[in-house]
């Protein structure tokens, strides 16, 4: 059941926009990350969920949507996400955030393909610009971006080309190729 989900857990950058996302099944999202193990155990994560066209405007115009797509400046109005969730760090806990917010993440993504939403988690954002924004607190570090939504696309896994080429793709149909690799690449042999 596991692989399933993350087989179905792919970056979607095109979404249902229609589509909404209740305040609680959001909440339950966070609540997955809440209850996810943290170092130490400090629990620094905050968030500020983005779900009126406003402050989703906000968001949208500080994030890059996908660095392989140069022509692309990310979806259409009607194929934007329901909602963002704006991941923070506070400082006053900890400034250091270990690996913490990439399992919040992945719990938020899982969670999301179990109710058949989908997301894309966004690293490129400009956090200043953002900050200004929404007017977030120096006190709070911006993590990462998670679009949450209805997926419209397709996302099918291929093997890595001969060429080693690992930069995803859609094709003539609109559907998103991601090239992985192999399992028998990524294992080391010692002796």
């Amino acid at each position: 059941m596991l692989k399933d989900l993350i087989l179905k857990n792919r970056t979607y950058r095109r979404f249902y926009e229609e589509y909404e996302i209740s305040k609680e099944e959001l909440l339950s999202l966070i609540d997955l990350a809440r209850l996810s193990s943290t170092g130490r155990n400090i629990q620094a994560l905050r968030y500020i969920i983005a779900d009126t066209p406003e402050i989703k405007e906000k968001v949208f115009k500080n994030i890059r949507w996908a660095g392989y797509f140069k022509d692309w400046e990310g979806p259409l109005v009607g194929e934007r996400p329901s909602a963002y969730l704006v991941m923070l760090l506070d400082q006053e806990l900890t400034k250091f955030c270990y690996w913490d917010h990439g399992i919040a993440a992945q719990s938020i993504l899982l969670g999301a393909v179990e109710r058949e939403l989908g997301g894309c988690m966004f690293g490129a954002v400009d956090k200043e610009n953002l900050r200004v924004d929404l007017k977030i607190s120096k006190r709070y570090e911006i993590m990462m971006v998670i679009a949450i939504g209805k997926p419209k696309e397709i996302v099918v896994l291929d093997d890595i080309s001969e060429d080693g080429d690992i930069k995803y793709w859609r094709d003539e149909n609109q559907i998103h190729h991601v090239p992985k690799r192999r399992l028998e690449d990524l294992i080391l042999d010692i002796e």
